[in-house]
C-alpha cells in the first residue's frame, strides 16, 4: 500500500505542478489513496521531496536530485555486495547472504516495503521473508534476483 502510495504521488508530481500538501491529498484521493496530512508529511520526508520554482515562478514539489531514495539504493547495493542464493519454499523466499549481513539486508528490505512480503526474519547469513501466497513469493524472489549480480 505505502509503496504504490508513493509510486503513484512520485508520478504525479512529476506531472503536475502542485504546491501544498492538500493538493497532493486531494489528487492522491482521485487516485483512490486515502490518505491524511500526517501521512503526506511523512511520504514528503521519505522520497525527499522539496519545492522548486516552476516557470511561471511558484513554488511546487519535486524529486530532489537524486534518482533514488537512500533506501532504495541501500538495498540495490546490499542485494549486489551480499547476496550468494535466493530460493523459494512455498510462500517463503530464502535470501543466503555472505556472513554477518543478513540482518542488515532484511532491515533494508523491511524499509523498502514490498507489498507481497507480510514479514521477514534474518540471521547470521539467512533471511527467511513470509510472502502472503506462492506466486507472490515467486514474484518476489524474481525482483529480488533482477537487484543482485548471481
Amino acid at each position: 500500500m505505502k509503496r504504490g502510495r508513493q509510486e503513484t504521488l512520485v508520478k504525479l508530481i512529476q506531472s503536475k505542478e502542485m504546491s501544498t500538501q492538500d493538493e497532493l491529498i486531494e489528487e492522491l484521493r482521485l487516485c483512490g489513496y486515502n490518505v491524511t496530512q500526517a501521512t503526506i508529511s511523512r511520504d514528503i520526508k521519505e522520497l525527499k521531496l522539496v519545492k522548486v520554482m516552476s516557470r511561471d515562478g511558484k513554488y511546487c514539489y519535486a524529486l530532489s536530485g537524486t534518482k533514488e531514495n537512500d533506501a532504495s539504493k541501500r538495498l540495490r547495493s546490499l542485494m549486489t555486495s551480499a547476496v550468494t542464493d535466493i530460493d523459494i519454499a512455498g510462500n517463503l523466499v530464502i535470501i543466503k547472504t555472505e556472513a554477518g549481513m543478513a540482518q542488515a539486508l532484511c532491515a533494508a528490505i523491511d524499509s523498502a516495503d514490498f507489498s507481497e512480503i507480510v514479514g521477514s526474519i534474518a540471521g547470521d547469513d539467512t533471511i527467511f521473508l513470509a510472502a502472503k501466497t506462492p506466486e507472490s513469493a515467486a514474484a518476489a524472489a524474481s525482483n529480488f534476483r533482477k537487484m543482485t549480480i548471481i
